[in-house]
């Protein structure tokens, strides 16, 4: 979440620093009000707040009070013309992150926005963590293999030795890395992920590592990577078979080290990171193309875990239906549903390629679709044999079979993106492609989410 509000009564002021953050990426809003600016952030989601102290109606102490009450995690930036230290040390009492005097400087202002940014984000991701056994995240199952991984994790997780977590997308590598985590020694640190396969080869590096302010065209400002935010806790590295050869070789070096170099830098920086990996790829296969190193991948194999597919575990299926269920219902606010035997026995039969990730998204189509308080078999065949998807929509005998290619290559690109909430980066996680490439697809073919 990269989304600032901004509570100054000068609006010439708001819009400066408005156009600086938007011009970086930032989501802007702001407020010349401090009774208004309160409401915004009340009804908003906002990772950071930038204040100003003199204010007519409410000073901005008081104003620091107020949303602290209700968003204690929000990072707040004080900007004043009034920049004496009895100020900044009463904002720092009252949880203010940072303190900035007017005039603002454009890099200090960056460098603090960034930092009170990544700081929100790990604190909501920390809390993802903690309910992550509890919640809705939990590893849910008591299948023998399930027993099996939730066994294995307990043995490895209060080791710090490395794990490399296997298995087919939807299956659930992610939650089994941040269980490892959360009964860990390092539970109350940062838990930190980087989707290997959803960054650029040539960001990957930066992302990772982090750069220097001037190290290449677009580095404006320097940028923590994600070894040093990662630091005393773990670091997650999914879809680690996608990683380019010359980052392999950096993360390898790091790992040898327990050391780091920023793009662009020359300081050596330390780093104590428990590192979890995670694949749909048998990396041997990787290592025989030429496209993995062998020794990276002997470094991160301490400990094995493979997720068994969806397919492999059908006696989980009801515990998960009915724990979706429950979920779903409440979180649309609907009444509570059943499915019945027979409809039961029917998802159990069913092919679930996309795993556990495809079996929730089916069951909050059914729930959303299907307005019955019990859930039969018939309504269910109906359900999945319907709508534009279905193989009858995309066959004309009057088209090539170039032509018949396309349109099933479309339909089921349209299927994917409708199944994963128009998460572009996760259909691609399930399609088994760049999102670059999901990218190009869905221009070729049309594809937009008004349809």
């Amino acid at each position: 979440m990269n989304s600032i509000i901004i509570i100054d009564d000068e609006k010439e002021i708001c819009e400066s620093i408005k156009m600086i953050l938007e011009y970086e990426g930032y989501t802007v809003d702001y407020s010349t009000s401090s009774p208004e600016g309160i409401a915004k952030i009340a009804n908003g989601q906002f990772s950071a707040l930038l204040l100003d102290i003199q204010m007519p109606e409410m000073n901005g102490f008081e104003v620091i009070k107020k949303v602290k009450e209700t968003n204690p995690d929000l990072s707040v930036i004080i900007i004043s013309a009034h920049g004496s230290i009895e100020n900044a040390i009463k904002a720092t009492k009252l949880g203010a992150f940072n303190f900035i005097e007017k005039p603002v400087d454009r890099d200090k202002l960056l460098i603090s926005v960034r930092n009170a940014v990544d700081q929100s984000n790990l604190i909501l991701e920390n809390k993802e963590i903690k309910r992550s056994l509890s919640g809705s995240d939990r590893i849910l199952g008591n299948s023998k293999p399930i027993r099996h991984i939730l066994d294995l994790i307990e043995k490895v997780a209060p080791l710090d030795t490395r794990v490399l977590i296997t298995g087919d997308n939807g299956t659930g590598k992610e939650l089994v890395a941040r269980a490892i985590h959360h009964q860990s020694m390092r539970k109350d640190k940062s838990f930190i992920e980087v989707n290997c396969a959803a960054i650029p080869n040539e960001l990957i590096e930066s992302e990772l590592f982090g750069h220097e302010k001037g190290s290449f065209t677009g580095a404006v400002q320097q940028r923590i990577g994600r070894f040093e935010l990662a630091n005393k806790g773990t670091l997650f590295l999914d879809e680690i078979g996608d990683m380019s050869l010359q980052a392999q070789a950096k993360v390898l070096r790091a790992i040898e080290d327990g050391k780091i170099e920023r793009v662009g830098g020359g300081k050596k920086i330390e780093v104590d990171v428990r590192i979890i990996s995670a694949t749909n790829k048998n990396l041997l296969d990787e290592i025989e193309k030429g496209t993995f190193r062998e020794d990276l991948y002997h470094r991160i194999n301490v400990i094995p875990i493979q997720i068994p597919p969806l397919r492999e575990r059908i006696d989980d299926i009801p515990i998960l239906i009915n724990t979706f269920i429950e979920e779903i219902t409440a979180k649309h606010k609907k009444p509570p549903i059943k499915l019945s035997d027979d409809a039961m026995k029917y998802m159990q039969s069913m092919e679930w390629s996309g795993n556990v990730r495809e079996l929730r998204n089916s069951v909050e189509r059914i729930i959303i679709i299907i307005d019955k308080r019990e859930i039969t078999r018939k309504d269910i065949e109906i359900l999945f044999s319907t709508g534009h998807n279905h193989l009858t929509d995309i066959i004309d005998i009057n088209n090539s079979f170039q032509e018949f290619k396309e349109k099933a290559e479309r339909a089921f690109i349209l299927k994917q993106l409708e199944a994963n909430d128009w998460n572009v980066s996760k259909a691609a996680e399930v399609l088994d492609i760049q999102r670059s490439h999901l990218y190009n697809k869905m221009k070729k073919y049309g594809i937009d989410k008004a349809e």
